[in-house]
């Protein structure tokens, strides 16, 4: 009999321990495997952690340990899901997030190989069959038989769907003439969006490759130019180390910029490339995370949870814009997709890169301290000089006109030459819809999610209110549901509002949209990249989708419509968030032979981040945003992390969260500074009450243990449900 520990499906913190179940089969079973379970009397797939074969019987056991242990149901799988580095992995992202092992495994797997009850519906291997030819002697066969087997035997391999007779076919099979074959269907074609061009590198590129090759640091941070060739040192460094029978690893934190790394690796590497990213439709992934365990491909391409991908013996690991707040996972488990990268670049030995025009405050910082590798790329590989910014106060009569209250007189000016040029544009803005919010008229009530209680944004093309955080839809009934009046007030405006209004200025203009609303129908993305690559469109509108990391030879205009939406967010990466998007987004303009240009419309004109962004002042902007963090004590001078309480009983979850700030405080100070309790910006979620408090550490030896002990003390209060997330983002 064999003795099993197992992780429940479940992600809940109180149920984030081992779970004893005996298994007296003859099926294979060992660490890695899923099995079927009975758990509260439903039955549930566990993970299986350690397997122990024990000559007691089970009464014995249960008299021993005081608990009566049920047998599994069935073994699910026949080998581990997971390779010993990625078991180890798991085990270590859980411990680092102080998050439950069984949503890191589930973050970890494609849909058909979660440890999920969900998972055991999900797509399974697809085959082709083929006749091949056996034996090829025609004797006592009829001629119908004959001409068929000629046929196969004549093609080498023919799709079994192909044959029309499958009479025939079945005699033929039947007297021992052909066979039927099975080989793996790849459910995913891969095809780039333009041809491999063999391209001299530049003095900085080739520093650069050398650099990586030749450091004793694990991570090296390149910092270079929009335009200096960055992409072009990730696909030299990855021809290194595959020469080297090193596999490597690229992540871009986008959707939107996988098809354009995809087309850059598939047209110099061919095959070798296996994609990931969200996508994909599950039996994709599943065939794609086949490929790479399975060793039938050398290189992966994808977004955060490609970090995960089941690759063996990595060589290189690349972050392309690695500032990108995308790479941090905004809910269980709260990883990072640069601390994961580290933790499997020290257990291979292998290289990790990160790559950015901007990079992260933490980055720079730790690469300024030597703790990283640093590499300055400050030159565009065509020496074309930076797009010439202009900033346009919209707070400015003067800067406006009646044709447009969106547009300035700059912008509609600089759109109009461009048109008549035959070169393109980009148009920026950072939210989607066509209306940020709405507003009753004549008793100010205004739509907000019941969910989550923030403001439904309109989407004039299918008539729908939409919130952006869960995804809750309604549709507009064009009356107030408090007064009944038909008169409201639509402010803000996104990717929608702004091509009509395009249109509307410029009728004949070709625009197309780029957001996460139309990346929801499959492959539009990479349909609408393709198409503005070729000039199908003059106008590209998006969101920050659209910022970073493309190639657009014809785009000489870019304009940000708003730029300081991001001031306004409620995090102290703001200036931060704002600088990085307006630097990239300037960046996509002039990258060919073609003097660019930029526009930037704001109501801040001053602020710095604005100011030092037009002129692509990196070096600026790091050194005043330091001095503000070092005032505040946020990172890269301090950790944080946020304790989130959340249940039905708004007072009990206040008070709970009170007293552990305030024993936090008397257990910890000064080391570990606790703001708050307050309530976030999303107040309510799934009508439970959330409040928050934020964490300013500098020792994790001192913060971790205490907060283990508050994720143990509270597991199993059926009133609160606790969530702690190491590093955040936003607060």
């Amino acid at each position: 009999m064999r003795l099993l520990q197992v992780l429940i499906e479940r992600k809940a913190q109180s149920l984030n321990r081992l779970f004893s179940y005996y298994y007296e089969g003859n099926k294979p079973v060992d660490k890695g495997f899923r099995v079927l379970v009975s758990f509260a009397h439903k039955e549930v797939v566990a993970y299986v952690k350690n397997v122990e074969t024990i000559n007691k019987t089970i009464d014995e056991i249960e008299k021993e340990s005081g608990f009566k242990i049920s047998s599994i149901i069935d073994v699910i799988d026949e080998k581990p899901l997971l390779n010993e580095e990625l078991m180890e992995l798991a085990t270590k992202v859980s411990d680092y997030y102080l998050a439950p092992e069984i949503s890191v495994l589930q973050a970890m797997l494609p849909t058909s190989l979660k440890p999920a009850r969900s998972a055991l519906n999900g797509p399974k291997i697809a085959y082709d069959k083929y006749v091949h030819v056996i034996d090829d002697n025609e004797d006592g066969l009829t001629p119908k038989q004959v001409e068929l087997l000629r046929l196969i035997k004549e093609n080498i391999k023919v799709l079994k769907t192909e044959i029309k007779s499958q009479s025939v076919l079945d005699k033929l099979i039947k007297a021992g003439k052909v066979n039927i074959v099975l080989v793996e269907k790849q459910r995913l074609n891969l095809s780039p969006l333009f041809k491999d061009e063999k391209k001299v590198l530049t003095e900085e590129q080739i520093n650069a490759i050398e650099s990586v090759k030749n450091t004793d640091r694990t991570v090296t941070l390149i910092e270079g130019v929009t335009g200096s060739g960055k992409t072009e040192v990730y696909l030299s460094l990855a021809d290194y180390y595959l020469k080297q029978n090193k596999n490597v690893l690229i992540l871009v934190p986008e959707i939107a910029l996988t098809p354009v790394m995809m087309s850059y690796f598939i047209s110099k590497f061919k095959d070798k490339i296996a994609i990931l990213h969200s996508e994909l439709t599950n039996a994709e992934k599943y065939d794609e995370y086949r490929r790479i365990a399975n060793c039938k491909c050398n290189i992966v391409v994808g977004t955060r949870s490609a970090i995960f991908a089941p690759l063996t013996n990595i060589g290189l690991i690349v972050l392309d814009e690695e500032h990108v707040e995308s790479y941090k996972q905004d809910s269980l488990p709260y990883y990072h997709a640069k601390d994961v990268a580290i933790m499997r670049a020290e257990y291979y030995g292998a290289k990790v890169v990160l790559g950015s025009a901007t990079p992260s405050l933490e980055s720079r910082a730790r690469a300024m301290k030597g703790n990283y590798n640093f590499v300055l790329m400050n030159k565009r590989i065509n020496q074309q000089e930076l797009p010439q910014t202009r900033i346009i106060d919209l707070s400015k009569p003067y800067n406006l006109t009646r044709e447009s209250f969106i547009f300035s007189k700059q912008l509609i000016e600089e759109l109009k030459n461009v048109l008549i040029r035959k070169e393109q544009a980009i148009l920026l803005i950072n939210r989607r819809g066509f209306s940020g919010n709405i507003t009753c008229r004549n008793c100010g009530h205004y739509f907000v999610c019941p969910d989550c209680n923030i403001p439904l944004t309109y989407h004039k093309k299918d008539n729908m209110l939409k919130c952006h955080h869960c995804g809750h839809v309604e549709f507009f009934e064009e009356f107030c549901p408090e007064c009944g009046s038909h008169y409201f007030s639509k402010s803000g405006f996104g990717t929608e509002r702004i091509c009509e209004e395009v249109t509307k200025l410029f009728p004949n203009a070709r625009v197309c949209r780029l957001d996460s609303d139309v990346g929801e129908v499959r492959n539009n993305i990479a349909k609408t990249i393709k198409a503005f690559l070729n000039q199908e469109y003059d106008v590209l509108v998006g969101t920050q989708m659209i910022a970073k990391g493309h190639d657009f030879p014809n785009v000489t205009l870019v304009g940000a419509v708003l730029a300081d939406i991001g001031l306004s967010m409620p995090t102290y990466r703001a200036s931060e968030i704002t600088f990085e998007l307006i630097t990239q987004a300037v960046g996509r303009s002039g990258r060919s032979n073609k003097v660019g240009q930029a526009i930037i419309q704001t109501f801040n004109p001053m602020h710095y981040a604005v100011i030092l962004a037009s002129h692509q002042d990196y070096e600026g902007f790091f050194k005043k945003e330091m001095g503000i963090r070092k005032v505040q004590q946020y990172p890269p001078f301090t950790y944080l992390a946020t304790l989130e309480l959340n249940g039905k009983d708004e007072e009990y979850v206040t008070q709970t969260i009170t007293k552990i700030k305030d024993d936090m405080n008397d257990k910890l100070a000064p080391d570990v500074q606790v703001l708050g309790p307050v309530k976030p910006y999303i107040e309510k979620e799934n009508d439970n009450f959330r409040r928050v408090i934020l964490v300013k550490y500098k020792n994790s030896d001192k913060i971790k243990p205490y907060l283990s002990e508050i994720l143990d003390s509270l597991k199993l209060n059926s009133r609160l449900n606790i969530k702690i997330n190491i590093n955040p983002y936003n607060f």
